[in-house]
């Protein structure tokens, strides 16, 4: 099953501020442990969204709209994420509590999401 751990923006992290060293090499560690579990298959730190572009769709059938970041609403930001392949809901759960406070400052949030899988079609 497949899980992504969504790590949400924070002003902080909105503002480019990279974390501490500590929270770095806590970060480092938990990665390691996912590996070393077999089940971590990506990890990535996003850019803030003063580097980001949202295309919106107001109108169907109709070309989207453009805008250039950044955008104000943080709590609806993803700062990174982490996606994993384990056997259930419940492994995903304790992966995700496993997790460093990943923006650290107590501002850190996280959100687990299961990943759509589609059986391949074959031509």
């Amino acid at each position: 099953m497949l899980f992504m751990i969504i790590v949400k923006a924070s002003k902080n992290a909105e503002a480019g501020n990279l974390p501490s060293l500590e929270l770095r090499e806590a970060m480092t560690k938990y990665n390691e442990e996912l590996e070393k579990a077999g089940v971590r298959i990506m990890a990535k730190g996003l850019h803030p969204s003063s580097n980001g572009i949202r295309l919106s769709y107001p109108k169907q059938g109709e070309k989207p709209v453009v805008t250039d970041g950044p955008f104000t609403e943080t709590n609806e930001l993803i700062a990174g994420f982490i996606l994993i392949d384990v056997k259930s809901r419940e492994e995903a759960i304790e992966w995700a509590m496993r997790m460093p406070d990943p923006q650290g400052h107590g501002e850190g949030q996280i959100e687990l999401r299961q990943v759509f899988e589609f059986p391949e079609q074959t031509n």
